[in-house]
């Protein structure tokens, strides 16, 4: 007899497949491999004790501060843990229950409905000579070769903008910014590329964006997290997608002393507002993408904290876009250039994967594609 401690296994259900697990038994085990954890936030002290104690009784569990049994406060704080057998259990049990726990039920229920996603790899591409990193300025007959070398390299989605978001970053009148990118739109249509790849417009200026549309793009990546009523029309109206960015102020102004009281609350209640209006405007929440907005007007620890808990935001069955290439948040880990983080890069890209993001913005496809396809490798 031989016995070694297993490691997380990512395809559970393959794995319960290739051992030879039977029929129905495969989903149940499935459901007993996967530890989930829940931070349940200004919980009334009556729902605490009373899912502590539903949580026990099918072998699941709550942490709890001390002074909970003793009602010491209206409200506490607790960490929900137990496998996925356990939440679908409690999200149903709560159901029945007051002081709060029906809509801690119907929170459980949103997380158990996650999908896999498909992994997409999108290249960026600046059609101006300011941006914060050298390596991704080009001007126009040089983005087209650039372009065709990232799908070459694997990209499945080329990111193209006009406008500076980088801090302290000058605005652009919309003339000046269709006049950047005029041409590469006529290229991109003329030749069909939108054929060998999803082109994706970084700009949240309609003229802009609709021009990008008739071109053939089919994706508007709005860095106000769809501010702008027409931004949301022009996505409806061409059947493209609307990457919605959380920022804090703007590019002048964004990293002055940013604060949050609870930035994963926060960007929840904001994505919650953002994805409503936008569907009551016509936009299906499938054609949308979520952006956490890594450095836009966040600290390190803030950018931190949401990478290590992106899968919180899994729960709004949007896909989920990280884009921390060779950021400044690297420098403040590791001091560095834009051109020596590439490693910081894959480091932090590779962690929001394993987190819950499917689509990667990155200055670099080649090397994040491989990276991609040795974690795949080790996954299955």
């Amino acid at each position: 007899m031989q016995l070694y401690k297993l490691s997380n296994i990512k395809e559970k259900k393959e794995a319960l497949k290739t051992l030879g697990v039977h029929g129905g038994g495969v989903q149940i085990l499935s459901d007993k491999m996967e530890l989930m954890l829940f931070f349940i936030k200004d919980l009334r002290t009556p729902a605490v004790n009373i899912l502590k104690q539903d949580a026990l009784s099918i072998g699941a569990d709550l942490a709890v501060p001390s002074g909970v049994i003793l009602c010491e406060r209206e409200h506490y704080d607790c960490i929900l843990m137990g496998t996925k057998k356990h939440i679908k259990i409690l999200s149903r049990k709560e159901l029945s229950q007051d002081f709060g726990l029906k809509a801690v039920a119907k929170e459980l229920k949103r997380f158990l409905a996650i999908k896999k996603r498909e992994r997409k790899i999108m290249g960026v591409i600046n059609a101006n000579d300011d941006s914060f990193f050298e390596g991704s300025r080009f001007k126009s007959s040089d983005a087209i070769a650039q372009i065709e070398q990232m799908i070459d390299e694997g990209a499945d989605i080329i990111d193209i903008g006009a406008v500076s978001s980088r801090p302290n970053a000058d605005e652009v009148s919309p003339i000046e910014e269709l006049k950047r990118i005029r041409d590469i739109c006529d290229t991109i249509s003329n030749q069909k590329l939108y054929q060998k790849a999803i082109f994706s417009i970084d700009s949240y200026t309609p003229s802009v964006v609709e021009y990008a549309l008739k071109s053939g793009f089919g994706i508007i990546n709005d860095i106000t997290g769809a501010e702008d009523e027409a931004i949301v029309n022009l996505a409806r109206e061409y059947g493209a997608k609307l990457v919605i960015m959380h920022k804090q102020g703007t590019p002048k102004s964004m990293q002055n002393n940013p604060r949050y009281d609870d930035i994963v609350v926060d960007l929840n209640n904001f994505f919650e507002q953002r994805i409503d209006r936008c569907e009551e405007l016509g936009l299906d929440r499938e054609d949308i993408i979520l952006d956490v907005g890594i450095g836009f007007g966040k600290t390190l620890q803030h950018n931190l904290t949401l990478i290590k808990n992106l899968s919180h935001f899994q729960k709004f069955g949007c896909e989920i876009l990280m884009g921390a290439s060779r950021k400044s948040m690297i420098d403040a880990i590791s001091p560095s250039t834009p051109q020596q983080r590439l490693a910081g890069t894959l480091a932090i890209h590779l962690k929001s994967i394993e987190h819950g993001a499917n689509i990667i913005r990155c200055h670099d496809v080649y090397e994040h594609k491989q990276a991609i396809a040795v974690v795949e490798a080790m996954e299955k």
